[in-house]
């Protein structure tokens, strides 16, 4: 249960679904998040590290950059509550 509540913590933030939408897209570094989500770099980086700290992004060093993109486990418990509150 305290993992499901660092997922809608991470959820609750209109900027990291934004993100989460442009990661589902493809892969994106932090400049390239800056760049779309006219956010400043230190932000992008404090979303992201709560989005990884959920499980819902993970990071994979590139050269010089860090490539984020979703961990699509991480959303399976969230979806499998949610589908429990239908019934």
């Amino acid at each position: 249960m305290e993992q499901l509540v660092k997922v809608f913590k991470a959820l609750s933030n209109n900027v990291r679904l934004e993100m989460l939408s442009l990661l589902a897209e493809k892969p994106l570094c932090v400049n390239a998040l800056v760049k779309r989500l006219d956010v400043s770099q230190p932000a992008v980086s404090q979303h992201l590290r709560v989005l990884e700290n959920a499980g819902l992004v993970k990071g994979i060093k590139m050269g010089y950059w860090v490539h984020y993109s979703l961990v699509p486990e991480g959303f399976t418990e969230c979806f499998s509550f949610i589908e429990n509150l239908r019934r």
